[in-house]
């Protein structure tokens, strides 16, 4: 009985210690992350273009984990560290990365070019979803070890250039899991609904805090489980799969936000779900 115990209790060890204080992986290119080592002694903030950035230890060391812009280009960029009112700057550079390109027939004409009513509807809803992928709670011991959130194929890539009705929008800012209607959608890793709602082109949504400028965000819904304020669990039910919003058929669009930079989710799934994603030296 003492040996199963002990077993199971190492078994724990091993599990949670999996997911606390390991790092993402170090993807320096427009729309991944830059990892970057900050010295043994924690700092009072970091910053990149003038947002906050998260700060993590891994073993004695501490690490600022960068969300990078999709609109970024490659070359030189710098994080301001502060440490006892001093400053100094740490450069890292930025790898080139492109993108394919996807042409996508929308029925609803509407949901391409919406009607002059529809735009105050938009520019609001674009307020509150930008407020939330801007939030930043204190947290430690983040994890960057993401289940997947819904089980189906992966229909849309991150970071394509797309084209809706002939007409260019914006790159994808997330993944697309196709799935059918009702499928459950679980949370990913554990933290707190800060916002859901229905909106103009994202349906019914809901984004979970991961602390930090950590942030989620799940699409398309076709029902909400979870209301804001509550706190979630890593295989937390959140809702289920739908097609509300701009969509061509049932799926999860999965965004992940860090430091208000929308950025590859694969990166923080388990390394088979990492197939693509290589640098040039790799």
């Amino acid at each position: 009985m003492i040996k199963r115990l002990t077993l199971t209790l190492l078994v724990l060890f091993i599990v949670t210690t999996s997911y606390a204080g390991s790092l993402p992986r170090h993807y320096p290119v427009p729309g991944g992350i830059a990892v970057i080592e900050l010295g043994s002694h924690r700092p009072d903030k970091v910053t990149f273009k003038k947002r906050k950035v998260l700060v993590t230890q891994s073993g004695k060391k501490w690490h600022a984990v960068v969300g990078i812009p999709l609109s970024s280009k490659a070359g030189k960029y710098k994080l301001i560290v502060t440490r006892q009112k001093q400053q100094k700057q740490i450069k890292f550079n930025v790898i080139k990365k492109q993108y394919q390109t996807q042409h996508l027939e929308i029925k609803n004409k509407r949901k391409v070019n919406p009607y002059a009513k529809d735009m105050d509807r938009i520019i609001k809803e674009k307020k509150i979803i930008g407020a939330a992928l801007k939030a930043w709670t204190e947290a430690h011991d983040i994890s960057f070890t993401f289940d997947l959130p819904v089980e189906g194929r992966f229909s849309s890539p991150f970071g394509l250039r797309r084209f809706f009705n002939g007409q260019a929008r914006r790159p994808h800012s997330g993944l697309d899991i196709a799935a059918p209607e009702g499928t459950p959608i679980l949370a990913p890793a554990e933290g707190t609904i800060i916002n859901t709602g229905d909106y103009f082109f994202n349906g019914n949504t809901v984004f979970i805090d991961h602390g930090q400028g950590l942030i989620t965000m799940y699409c398309h819904l076709n029902r909400i489980s979870v209301k804001a304020g509550d706190t979630v669990k890593r295989g937390d039910s959140i809702g289920e799969v739908g097609m509300t919003g701009r969509v061509t058929g049932p799926h999860l669009h999965w965004s992940v936000s860090l430091n208000n930079a929308r950025i590859e989710p694969k990166l923080f799934l388990a390394k088979k779900y990492q197939n693509g994603l290589q640098l040039k030296h790799e």
